[in-house]
């Protein structure tokens, strides 16, 4: 016999299918389809760099987090800062530099930082090791939001949950 279908009332809840998953193995997730954002010529310099997108995966929309791979000789980002987005990242594997407006500091295992809003530091991490660097990478998704990128040519402002990318005056890529 088939079960009726669900009222939606907290009676059947046990009843119904979740519409995200409840715990998953993040590492066991495929990589994000499209390796960079970026348009080029700054994408290709985001080769060795994988995420796996895993607050989407829950349904979570005010904040985003990725488990991502650096391997040898990658980084994370184009060095930036967020008008509008707090970032957080935490190292679980691996000795990547953090470079920041002031300068180099070595991470470890354990290890984390955090970028306020507005706060005009610019940053990114690179794997200038011999071994993977693993770490979590932690954002909310504020709208209006804009990326300084002080060392390329590029601005991104996020539109309608989009990043638009463009030239430093203007211009689109």
């Amino acid at each position: 016999m088939k079960p009726a279908p669900s009222s939606g009332s907290p009676e059947d809840a046990s009843t119904q299918i979740p519409a995200h998953p409840v715990a998953v193995l993040a590492a066991d997730l495929p990589p994000r389809n499209r390796p960079s954002l970026y348009p080029e010529p700054f994408a290709s310099r985001m080769a060795g760099r994988t995420k796996r997108v895993l607050g989407e995966l829950f349904g979570l929309r005010n904040f985003g987090v990725n488990l991502t791979r650096l391997e040898p000789g990658a980084m994370s980002a184009l060095r930036h800062a967020h008008s509008r987005q707090d970032e957080f990242i935490y190292v679980l594997e691996g000795a990547p530099a953090l470079h920041t407006d002031t300068g180099l500091t070595r991470l470890a295992p354990g290890m984390c930082a955090g970028f306020a809003a507005g706060s005009g530091n610019a940053h990114h991490l690179i794997n200038d090791t011999d071994a993977l660097v693993v770490y979590l990478e932690i954002g909310d998704r504020s709208s209006g939001d804009q990326a300084r990128y002080p060392d390329d040519d590029l601005r991104a402002d996020l539109i309608d949950g989009r990043w638009v990318f463009c030239h430093r005056d203007g211009r689109p890529y």
